[in-house]
């Protein structure tokens, strides 16, 4: 580990400072192991660390650690990334670039539009949405102090991966997405006998200019919210748009507002509602911190 390594701090889903979610950048990290990565995404503390460089071929290679394990694929670390890149001057875009990002299982799709070579929004395309197991309100609903009464009436909760596999639990509205708890000892016991890895709880309609709000839950040692859910939102996008909740496959969605750090992502649904290929997740972000890592 001969270092020092490049570090940024990046804001995704928002373009304001101390807004949307921060995201940690290492660069050119190629050489360092993956027990160095988790204990660096430990030390950060923040939802994700994303660990980013250049390869052979040219393209570039990320990997993700939350705070307890490496993750396929996330939204705001991959937003993160491409900031960091093209603020580091190891990315140049004029005004569009379109390139692959390889990720743990394979590459995607990023798209970079900029003005004057600053880049003003960056946008991934997520993989083909699976739709997984179905879960009973009453087995889910008390591990976030809910009830059945408190659900989108007629909807199912069912986990939805575009590249991460989430649980996403459609409410009635903003009031019972408001009051959702997080109840560890119950959430815990669910999440051992599931097939997700976090939980994405959200309604029809923002609370400034969005169409959508979430709210994204997870386990210890990992942050218990998430701020904004770049991969849960496309699982949420999948799910909205498959049964028939939305009508029209663009639309912006909002989550973070409640933990002071809003952001807003735009959503774009690519296929029918039966045969779902892509969705596209896009945002700003801002950079508010840069340095060296010294190890």
């Amino acid at each position: 580990m001969p270092g020092p390594y490049p570090f940024f701090q990046v804001d995704v889903f928002t373009e304001s400072p101390l807004c949307g979610n921060p995201c940690a950048v290492v660069l050119d990290c190629a050489d360092l192991p993956d027990a160095t990565l988790l204990a660096l995404a430990r030390e950060m503390n923040l939802s994700e660390t994303a660990f980013v460089w250049a390869q052979a071929d040219g393209r570039f290679r990320a990997r993700y650690f939350t705070p307890a394990e490496e993750i396929p694929l996330a939204g705001h670390p991959t937003l993160a990334a491409v900031f960091a890149l093209v603020e580091s001057g190891r990315l140049k875009v004029d005004s569009y670039l379109k390139m692959p990002l390889n990720l743990r299982d394979g590459p995607i799709d990023v798209e970079i539009f900029a003005r004057g070579g600053i880049v003003e929004r960056v946008v991934m395309s997520q993989r083909k949405p699976q739709f997984l197991r179905t879960y009973p309100a009453d087995d889910v609903l008390p591990a976030f102090g809910l009830s059945p009464a408190d659900l989108l009436p007629g909807a199912s909760l069912q986990t939805v991966s575009t590249g991460t596999p989430q649980l996403m639990i459609p409410l009635r509205g903003l009031k019972s997405l408001r009051r959702a708890a997080l109840d560890i000892p119950k959430y815990k016991l669910l999440h051992q006998r599931g097939d997700f890895f976090d939980a994405h709880l959200f309604c029809l309609g923002g609370v400034e200019h969005g169409d959508t709000f979430a709210r994204h839950f997870d386990l210890p040692p990992d942050t218990l919210e998430d701020p904004f859910t770049g991969s849960a939102t496309g699982g949420m996008a999948a799910y909205l748009w498959r049964y028939g909740l939305l009508t029209s496959p663009k639309f912006s969605a909002e989550q973070g507002h409640w933990m002071n750090h809003p952001g807003i992502a735009t959503v774009e649904i690519i296929g029918a509602r039966d045969d779902i290929q892509m969705v596209k997740i896009g945002g700003a972000a801002v950079v508010v911190l840069r340095g060296e890592l010294m190890l």
